[in-house]
């Protein structure tokens, strides 16, 4: 078969593009959108934040923003994600007090941050008025938590510190408690020696059903 001189050639294929969009986020406009946030949080709180306000602060178009959130409470879920104890390894002392007394100074350690302080409280708020809002502050803020509480008593059972059967929620409600109200409700400075005699009632507050 031959080929008519006079015919069109054929067109060469397309050259793959680039991708765009979604799909190529610059780290440095990310980082730049974190820190807005950290700013707008500071300055108006959670309630009043709004993707506009961030997008602004940040020299941004709110499609930036959206590309990588789809909403302020996201965005800010992902912010406190970076201070939240997830991932980080199991105290492991070889005491039940040391466990306790390493897992309240990252807490506190945490609850300091000045992002964390600032919304947390608000996060609370809202979690109580939408289920969906409750599930993802707990996944962001409570299931690292939870899984260092549950490592802890797990320990100090295969030591014979405790019974099998302590409750890890208890464990992290006693630790816990105490330290979040004084730090992000009081507000109040956590003076030398404190977190040494909360990891003390706490301990006393797991061991006592088994001196009775």
């Amino acid at each position: 078969m031959t080929t008519d001189p006079a015919a069109p050639a054929a067109p060469a294929p397309a050259a793959r593009r680039a991708p765009a969009g979604a799909a190529v986020l610059r780290e440095d406009v990310t980082e730049a959108i974190r820190a807005a946030v950290v700013e707008e949080l500071a300055t108006v709180g959670f309630a009043r934040m709004s993707i506009e306000g961030i997008a602004r602060r940040a020299g941004v178009g709110k499609t930036a923003v959206y590309r990588r959130w789809k909403s302020k409470l996201h965005l800010v879920l992902d912010l406190v994600g970076a201070f939240a104890v997830d991932g980080l390894p199991v105290p492991a002392t070889g005491t039940l007090y040391g466990d306790v007394r390493a897992l309240l100074e990252v807490m506190s350690h945490v609850l300091r941050h000045p992002v964390a302080s600032a919304v947390i409280p608000d996060l609370l708020v809202e979690a109580a008025r939408n289920p969906e809002i409750a599930d993802a502050v707990r996944g962001a803020l409570l299931e690292g938590q939870r899984r260092m509480a549950e490592g802890i008593i797990s320990e100090a059972v295969s030591r014979g510190e405790l019974p099998v059967g302590v409750d890890a929620g208890r464990a992290l409600d006693l630790a816990i408690g105490p330290l979040y109200w004084r730090q992000v409700v009081v507000r109040d400075e956590v003076p030398a020696g404190y977190l040494d005699g909360l990891a003390r009632s706490v301990v006393a507050g797991l061991t006592a059903d088994r001196s009775s």
